[in-house]
């Protein structure tokens, strides 16, 4: 991508679309499209097209969407297959009919089956079934992968999609219900500290192990990715039969849920107990994406988990503590 490059990003305002946009940004990309959703719902098929019709941007990088944590995947399942098959629909059919040159477009590792071999290799994909907590989400984004494999293959265009870990880091949600789990712990254990509470209850019982990536690491992978030679980047775009363009973004470093939360106190310096609600589930007892593809050609991660965590706090104090979101 040339400085002039035209670079759409979806989602800019998000935790994946930000840190994607704080990598271009110091690299000299002045050619970025940023739009809001109060400018143009992705959801709107016809606001799409015209955007991409007028704008023709080269390239795209398809970090919108509707995420949450293991609660709000079990609550609001409709919206969530919904609102991204939607999304994911419009913009990549826009960008084909707008000759865009690469298009990223971003899953989530519970795409991959609940009982799987680790780590979890891209081959594995729709080989067993799926975790029923997360199955809406997982389904909507397994079809983004088809479709991207499926206009490759019939119309030559080059989309990517790539799976990343559990994220984490600046611009994380942190909703007291429908969070993903490691900014859940950290309002959490904030909020105990702040209220002087003897001891935390998590939820299930802390044996599933994960994997977490910091969000900043994951941009800078996605650019590096988008970024390659045109030989090498057509060789993570799979083949017509067997081979989907799927490639896993991870850190390679997996923690188990009660560890996690006690590197959440420990960082946040809480002194509390750790109780451990087992009438709560626990989801997928194990998820460690296998990353040797793009380790192959180059990229690893570089973010310890309790630096990045040190660093999703003092974000989750300056922007949502200190201008008055956070209700304790």
């Amino acid at each position: 991508m040339k400085h002039e490059t035209s670079i759409y990003v979806a989602g800019h305002r998000g935790m994946v679309g930000s840190a994607i946009v704080r990598k271009l940004t110091p690299l000299g990309h002045r050619n970025l499209l940023l739009r809001s959703h109060a400018e143009f719902d992705l959801i709107d098929q016809t606001a799409t097209r015209e955007f991409f019709k007028s704008e023709k941007p080269d390239y795209v990088f398809l970090a919108a969407a509707r995420v949450g944590g293991i609660l709000a995947n079990s609550t609001y399942r409709a919206e969530f297959i919904h609102d991204n098959l939607v999304i994911q629909t419009n913009v990549i059919h826009a960008a084909w009919e707008a000759g865009v040159k690469r298009l990223m477009f971003f899953g989530s590792s519970c795409i991959y089956p609940r009982e799987c071999p680790q780590p979890i290799q891209e081959q594995h994909l729709l080989s067993a079934p799926l975790e029923m907590t997360n199955r809406p989400y997982a389904l909507a984004k397994i079809a983004g992968i088809e479709m991207c494999w499926s206009y490759n293959r019939q119309y030559g265009t080059r989309y990517t999609a790539v799976m990343p870990t559990n994220l984490y880091g600046k611009g994380d949600n942190y909703h007291p219900e429908n969070s993903h789990v490691l900014p859940a712990l950290i309002r959490r254990v904030h909020e105990a500290k702040l209220k002087g509470r003897s001891e935390l209850v998590v939820w299930g019982t802390g044996k599933p192990l994960r994997e977490f990536l910091y969000a900043d690491d994951m941009a800078e992978a996605s650019v590096f990715i988008m970024n390659l030679p045109d030989d090498q980047y057509s060789r993570i775009l799979g083949d017509e039969l067997n081979e989907p363009p799927l490639i896993n973004i991870g850190s390679g470093q997996e923690v188990s849920i009660a560890d996690l939360a006690k590197t959440v106190c420990r960082v946040l310096e809480y002194p509390g107990e750790l109780v451990f609600d087992r009438s709560k589930p626990d989801g997928t007892p194990r998820k460690l994406l296998d990353t040797s593809r793009l380790s192959n050609i180059g990229w690893q991660a570089s973010t310890a988990l309790e630096d990045g965590i040190g660093q999703a706090y003092a974000d989750f104090r300056e922007h949502v503590v200190d201008k008055g979101y956070y209700k304790g």
